[in-house]
């Protein structure tokens, strides 16, 4: 029986990789700029906000970011981490309890569901109502037939890195990802490695959370594979955008948009 060499096992993890990239991207693409009918129900947190204990790493962001306006969202629009930042208009199909615009909702979580691919903050899933008065027999129904599309949060996005709290410099360094404007999933991170010329992934640790252990030293660049409605494509940073002597904590405003 033939043993892998260490290159071999490399060059199957990367296909192997490759290819489920590939499978998710085609999936992600397949939900942008159509409209699909689900249901809808909702969570309640004592701000009736977001959770800083969601599945896709975010903490305190993801209790506020887009004004709290966020969800848990199925395994088929989770897509394993991939969703994570997606944005979606949800609309509830009750003419007469709900209005015609519906809410932009940010993916901070996931939640087991099929029929229901939407667990609402409640601040978002009152928003459905076409009235504030409404809003008390919405609550009462529990879940809602919904209509939703893939939409962008914010097209003038820049992607914002933070060196995970989980690091430890020089030896493990993990990277949470955040603001990357809601119309595009990313499907894989690489940091460039000077010495060797060459792109090294990283892993997905958990939803938004990616890591490497013993990275490079110096000075990092980074891509991103991402998918949109137009198409997929990598994103790759002009200059250095993790400095040499990084730290947990440190967030990292960069000049990328990934939309």
């Amino acid at each position: 029986m033939e043993i892998f060499s260490l290159n071999k096992m490399t060059l199957f993890l990367r296909y192997f990789y490759t290819s489920v990239c590939l499978i998710l991207l085609l999936s992600a693409l397949c939900y942008c700029q159509q409209n699909f009918s689900s249901r809808a129900s909702y969570y309640r947190t004592n701000d009736e906000m977001g959770t800083t204990n969601g599945a896709c790493g975010y903490g305190e962001y993801g209790r506020t970011t887009n004004d709290g306006q966020v969800c848990a969202v199925s395994t088929r629009l989770f897509k394993n981490g991939a969703g994570c930042g997606a944005c979606y208009q949800v609309r509830c199909k009750s003419s007469g309890l709900c209005s015609e615009v519906g809410e932009k909702v940010m993916a901070t979580d996931y939640v087991e569901g099929q029929e229901t691919d939407f667990i609402l903050s409640y601040r978002a899933y009152t928003g459905l109502a076409k009235q504030p008065r409404m809003a008390e027999f919405l609550r009462e129904k529990g879940a809602v037939d919904v209509e939703f599309r893939r939409v962008s949060c914010n097209s003038a996005a820049k992607l914002r890195v933070k060196i995970h709290d989980n690091s430890q410099y020089p030896h493990y360094l993990s990277i949470l990802l955040t603001n990357q404007g809601g119309a595009t999933d990313i499907f894989a991170v690489e940091i460039y490695e000077e010495e060797t010329y060459e792109w090294i992934s990283m892993r997905r640790a958990f939803g938004a959370v990616w890591d490497l252990a013993n990275p490079p030293s110096g000075e990092l660049k980074a891509r991103f594979l991402v998918s949109s409605s137009a198409a997929a494509k990598w994103v790759e940073s002009e200059k250095a955008i993790i400095p040499a002597e990084w730290k947990a904590g440190l967030t990292i405003e960069t000049n990328i948009k990934l939309n």
